[in-house]
């Protein structure tokens, strides 16, 4: 597939992105400009000028791959030079090869997880630094729905984030992913019951070999209907083994299968991770949802996933899940699922109870609710195992009280509802102006906005344009992509009022219009 063409005309890279660089800092220096104008001149403006920077990303480049390739002979010295080529390099150096034709999106995304995967160790937190890769597919979610000239912006991010990640690994005692041990690998035809029985025990040594010959063996679809079961099959992390799962089979499938075996390898280890306790014997809080839900799952009646829609659930089960423990929340669900109702409604309380969950005490915690909810949700629809897809429907339900739990350890969780927040007043008079309230500290004011211009469709896509934006050209931490990409990718799918305020929640996490400019855009605003 051919690459995304060339620049033409006589204004290249520095001239286009300085411009939004100087625009950027002459806000920060000229306190009397209005944010609500500086957010415009950067939509209106100062993007549209970096159409003459980078070549734009053709639709088709960052669709799906439907077929096995062969791994073209350039991606892999691309990702040793990921590997090798100095931070304070690295984003310039990228963007002159984009300009030159030779760095294609698809082939970035590849070397970026793969990169990530070989130098970054996903312990003693599938989390921290390992955000070099869970992160990958938010930005590439990001760079789908951005105008085709911004969406190599996400993927510089990415790139950039790489090396930050892969200065921390190399401090902690430079990890790398060992070559596969080839004289354990099981055979072709018991490399699948190998590592199932890996997985089951824990086993570290015989999984990583099993991984290998399992996904030579199989097909993408089917190594990842085993790793599907396992995505939630405990807490530890805050959520962060379902998202690895989610997210690197859905940035396989944008980059190709014949990339899988080092990603499974270390989806693998990632997976059995358990901080020294021993979840087979040990009774570990992150484990007895695992427990509880193996047998609750039988109570659920056949016929389950066809039902009737019924607002009232989802309002019964928020509502449940503001003091509900984690065997309680599974046990509604059950209860829900066997009165009839729809597994759509159910959803739409597991989505708004995580929304409340930020809204209640906006944070590091309460947004990976969200974000797990999205990727648990994600793997549910993809599962093609009714009992895979009733575990994952209760345990995103038991996690969501365990995150709650979480939030108490770190400080006050408001007893207010989101729903709260509508009958505060009318909205403010000008919901595009969401991020400057924010901005200003006029969080509920903010909110209420946010809900009116969600709820109308016809003004709906400007708040959602102005959050991408907001993210690309603000973002400074991979959770700014993950939520951001997470609740615009759910809030259509959810029913009203829910969509309205899963988006207004997710605001209080996201970038402002007082948040720095990504570091993204500084760097290669001062290449010369």
């Amino acid at each position: 597939m051919a690459g995304p063409g060339t620049i033409r005309g006589e204004h290249g890279a520095v001239g286009a992105v300085t411009d939004v660089y100087v625009r950027c800092r002459r806000w920060v220096v000229q306190t009397l400009m209005r944010r609500r104008e500086f957010l415009v001149q950067s939509i209106g403006a100062g993007f549209a000028g970096l159409a003459g920077t980078l070549p734009a990303v053709r639709a088709r480049e960052a669709r799906a791959v439907r077929s096995v390739v062969q791994l073209s002979p350039e991606l892999e010295p691309l990702v040793r030079w990921l590997e090798d080529t100095p931070s304070e390099r690295l984003v310039p150096e990228l963007a002159h090869r984009i300009r030159s034709g030779t760095v294609r999106y698809r082939d970035l995304v590849a070397a970026l997880l793969l990169a990530g995967v070989r130098n970054v160790q996903p312990r003693p937190y599938v989390g921290y630094k390992f955000h070099t890769v869970l992160v990958i597919h938010s930005c590439h979610l990001a760079a789908l729905d951005a105008p085709p000239q911004l969406r190599w912006l996400p993927i510089l991010w990415a790139a950039h984030y790489f090396k930050r990640c892969q200065a921390a690994d190399v401090r902690e005692g430079d990890w790398h992913m060992a070559p596969v041990d080839e004289a354990r690998v099981p055979p072709p035809q018991k490399a699948e019951q190998a590592f199932v029985e890996a997985m089951e025990r824990w086993d570290e040594e015989a999984d990583d070999v099993a991984a290998a010959g399992f996904t030579r063996a199989a097909g993408l679809n089917r190594v990842f209907r085993i790793l599907f079961r396992y995505a939630a099959r405990d807490y530890r992390s805050i959520g962060h083994k379902a998202i690895f799962v989610a997210n690197a089979y859905r940035t396989l499938q944008t980059i190709g299968p014949q990339h899988a075996e080092p990603v499974v390898r270390s989806l693998a280890y990632a997976l059995l991770n358990r901080q020294g306790e021993d979840p087979l014997r040990g009774d570990h809080p992150a484990d007895r949802p695992w427990r509880v839900n193996r047998t609750l799952v039988t109570k659920i009646r056949s016929g389950w996933s066809v039902g009737r829609p019924d607002a009232g659930a989802a309002d019964q089960l928020v509502t449940a899940l503001r003091d509900a423990d984690d065997r309680q929340a599974a046990e509604l669900v059950v209860e829900l699922l066997n009165s009839g109702v729809a597994p759509q409604s159910i959803w739409d309380g597991l989505f708004a109870a995580a929304a409340e969950l930020v809204y209640r005490q906006p944070g590091i915690v309460s947004l990976h609710a969200m974000t797990t909810t999205n990727a648990i949700h994600h793997l549910f629809q993809l599962a093609d195992c009714a009992e895979t897809r009733r575990i994952l429907l209760l345990q995103n339900a038991s996690f969501l009280p365990l995150f709650r739990g979480t939030m108490r350890q770190r400080g006050a969780v408001s007893e207010r509802s989101l729903k709260e927040i509508l009958s505060d007043g009318p909205a403010a008079e000008e919901p595009h102006a969401v991020l400057e309230l924010l901005a200003e500290g006029q969080r509920e004011a903010a909110l209420r906005a946010a809900v009116a211009l969600a709820a109308d469709p016809g003004r709906k896509r400007a708040l959602e344009d102005a959050v991408r934006v907001s993210v690309i050209s603000r973002a400074n931490d991979p959770h700014d992509y993950k939520l951001g990409s997470a609740v615009l990718e759910d809030a259509p799918l959810r029913s009203q009022p829910w969509s309205s305020l899963m988006i207004a929640a997710s605001l209080l996490c996201l970038p402002h219009a007082a948040a720095r400019e990504t570091p993204v855009l500084r760097v290669v605003g001062e290449v010369s």
